[in-house]
């Protein structure tokens, strides 16, 4: 924990994101911020790239000076501080090398959770092709735990994966990088049982679920992994933080709110209740 900050009322444990923002509001910062409130928690950020999008897709990116993204870092975890910290698209390698250090100077002993962003549900890169290997070696050793859909973890271990036993060994590939915990989702596996398989050091679990067959599913991949740095910032395991992550994530998919033209938003408030 780093900070000053004794929170009081409802709000428990701090998390500090660091990614790129989403118009569309359906992913990256927008959809982070809901789901770290929607679950209790207090959302800070870090900008790491502005992005001109909705759910057809991205139509422009603007990274942020590597320089100001550390900056905003700093500020925020001098004051407010963080229990947990949170990294999604961070779009280039310089940013990544500037964000590492950040992370390394001022909040190394608070756990990290990272989402590798790689590319858009439209098929946009999101980020650099040659920045890869910066993100596996700068920023996957420091993780609590990483959270790579399938072809984030094709990118980053260069292994093809068709199914269950795939998984296992480009998990345990990533492991081997240095992160505490891999949670590899399975959702780009095409079959109507899902797996997300969840290796650490002491083991594996597996989480099972059935498909939704929804367009509605902009913005998964941020909103758990916003979802599990906020449940380490609340003092969870890994494990009991990815199963209350999942469960947040299917109904906010279950209750989406059904906008847009493409790939749609979930629905991040439905653990909020109504004022009338």
């Amino acid at each position: 924990m780093t900070g000053g900050s004794e929170m009081t009322g409802s709000v428990k444990g701090r998390v500090l994101i660091v990614a790129g923002s989403d118009s569309g509001g359906g992913a990256g910062i927008q959809a982070d911020i809901k789901a770290v409130s929607a679950l209790g928690a207090f959302a800070s950020t870090a900008i790491a790239a502005l992005t001109a999008q909705n759910t057809t897709g991205v139509y422009g990116v603007v990274p942020v000076d590597p320089a100001f993204v550390a900056l905003q870092m700093k500020v925020v975890l001098e004051d407010i501080g963080a229990d947990a910290v949170k990294i999604g698209m961070l779009a280039n390698a310089p940013v990544i090398e500037a964000v590492a250090a950040e992370y390394e100077a001022r909040a190394v002993n608070v756990p990290l959770v990272l989402d590798p962003v790689m590319i858009a549900k439209s098929g946009h890169h999101l980020l650099d092709p040659d920045a890869v290997v910066t993100l596996r070696k700068r920023l996957l050793p420091l993780a609590e735990v990483v959270t790579p859909n399938l072809p984030e973890a094709e990118a980053l271990t260069d292994l093809p994966i068709r199914d269950l036993d795939d998984m296992r060994r480009a998990a345990e590939l990533m492991l081997s990088f240095g992160p505490k915990s891999v949670l590899l989702k399975g959702g780009h596996l095409e079959d109507d049982s899902l797996y997300d398989l969840l290796l650490t050091e002491e083991g594996e679990t597996v989480f099972q679920g059935k498909r939704v067959h929804t367009p509605h599913t902009h913005g998964t991949g941020c909103t758990l992994s916003s979802a599990i740095a906020a449940g380490l910032a609340q003092g969870l395991g890994t494990r009991d933080a990815v199963a209350r992550a999942r469960r947040y994530v299917e109904t906010a998919i279950l209750t989406a709110p059904g906008l847009g033209h493409g790939h749609g938003p979930l629905n991040h408030l439905h653990t909020v209740r109504e004022f009338s």
